[in-house]
């Protein structure tokens, strides 16, 4: 096992790793901004390092100076969280030419199943079900209009190297494609630096279901079961919960399994998670595959009793997987809703502040993920996430009562700060949701029309990439 580790993150996630870190008598050393300077993982590393200004391009994105910090305080790995660096193979590759150890996946497998064709093309040959649509990138707007004439719309022209809900154009006739095409092209060109566009099938009313997987270096693996992760804007999970509702046993497990065989037919390495799309008639289709820690992973521990963090620091370090899937036992239903500094009644701006008051919720089976303190200074120059309420109980109406228990104990306030918690409970309300059938339209019926799909897929395409400004290694 490592004997220190460098966390190249910030927020609950950074806290959350030094944590099981020291659970494992492992050191760590903090990264943090100028403008964290007084975050918690700084007063909780062994050691902290001050990377650079708050600008992520200039802190938390800048390799170069995350390696360094790497070095000069004797570090033998990098975990990092999610967002930033997460994902980027390159930077894999730079902390292995520095002699530490990424923990993640090798880069050549974030390379394959990064590029979205690629991943498509790779699960489509380990025999995963895909999304009518192209089989590789298609080059022309006439090709790709053939495409969707031939799949029917509406389809989805989506950005190869796009990620995170970004690169995206839902179009619903084929009047409006070829706008839609080259909108979409230029677009992933601006903000990935690829301008290579794929088409597939656009599934209405399709839930996003999720598998968690553990690999090790050795050819072993397992899944952890599904998270329904549909209730999202603009592609960013506001709740979650696992196991996915209101879906039959055999769907359950031949997700899981399709996940695992993907996951192993891919060389994969670590905590991993396959998504896929549900439509009403419980058929799946594979979309992506986040090669890293997520948000939502406690979910999956509360209803495992397995320390994903853990697992990931002893692949790393070589240790082969502790796990068989005979291991895995799913108990009771686990939710998670993300409290983020934003006002739902104003498009869900951020609201950045400082906290005079922060009391998070406790009580039974009741885990709160989160860096906020009060006194804390909630800036305006990373995401808006500021706790993750999760919540435990042996089946879904009493884990769902133990949430709204949970939202209503929580006390957070300052000038100007508002929270999600508002739009979190008109969730927990809606009798679809209460009942388990939802569907990713969710937010946006109980935003009503003032957040259209067309606006909604318009700011997919211009929301900046969080790699967008690294610099790119020659291949």
């Amino acid at each position: 096992m490592f004997e220190k580790i460098l966390i190249a993150n910030r927020g609950e996630i950074a806290l959350r790793v030094a944590r099981a870190c020291r659970e494992l008598g492992i050191r760590t050393v903090a990264v943090y901004s100028v403008a964290d300077r007084d975050s918690a993982v700084v007063r909780l590393a062994d050691e902290a390092v001050c990377i650079g200004p708050p600008e992520g391009r200039l802190s938390y994105r800048n390799a170069a100076a995350i390696v360094e910090a790497a070095r000069r305080t004797g570090a033998q790995a990098v975990h990092p969280g999610y967002g930033f660096l997460s994902e980027d193979a390159d930077f894999a590759e730079i902390c292995a030419d520095n002699g530490l150890v990424f923990i993640g996946p090798p880069p050549e497998v974030m390379l394959a199943l990064g590029d979205k064709a690629r991943a498509r093309a790779l699960m489509r040959e380990a025999g995963l079900p895909l999304p009518a649509g192209s089989l590789a990138t298609v080059g022309t707007a006439a090709q790709a209009r053939r495409v969707a004439d031939e799949i029917g719309y509406p389809v989805i022209v989506k950005c190869a190297a796009g990620g995170g809900g970004r690169g995206m154009t839902v179009v619903r006739s084929a009047d409006e494609f070829d706008t839609a095409y080259e909108r979409t092209r230029i677009t992933a060109q601006a903000v990935f630096g690829d301008d290579r566009v794929y088409v597939e099938r656009y599934l209405v009313h399709a839930r996003h279901v999720e598998v968690q997987v553990l690999c090790d270096g050795y050819g072993n693996g397992v899944h952890l079961g599904t998270r329904d992760c549909s209730v999202q804007r603009r592609h960013q999970k506001l709740v979650e919960e696992g196991p996915a509702p209101a879906l039959s046993a055999g769907t359950l497990d031949a997700l899981a399994e399709s996940a695992l065989r993907g996951a192993l037919r891919a060389g994969y390495t670590g905590a991993g998670t396959f998504e896929f799309l549900v439509d009403e008639a419980e058929r799946f289709s594979f979309i992506e595959v986040n090669c890293r820690i997520q948000v939502e992973h406690p979910v999956t521990e509360m209803i495992t009793g397995v320390d994903l963090v853990h697992e990931q620091l002893h692949i790393a370090a070589g240790v082969p997987l502790r796990l068989r899937q005979s291991d895995v036992r799913l108990s009771g239903v686990a939710v998670e809703c993300r409290v983020n500094v934003e006002d739902p009644d104003r498009g869900f701006a951020p609201t950045p502040g400082r906290l005079t008051r922060f009391v998070p919720p406790s009580g039974p089976f009741t885990r709160v993920d989160t860096h906020g303190y009060p006194g804390y200074l909630v800036g305006p120059y990373y995401d808006s996430l500021l706790a993750k309420v999760v919540v435990w109980a042996p089946d879904r109406d009493l884990a769902l009562g133990r949430m709204e228990r949970a939202l209503h104990e929580f006390d957070v306030d300052g000038p100007g700060v508002r929270t999600t918690i508002p739009f979190l409970r008109r969730v927990l309300d809606d009798p679809g949701f209460r009942k388990g059938r939802y569907s990713t339209g969710l937010v946006d019926r109980l935003l009503g029309s003032a957040d259209s799909p067309a606006d909604r897929d318009q700011a997919r395409c211009a929301a900046p990439s969080r790699t967008a400004n690294l610099p790119r290694r020659t291949r």
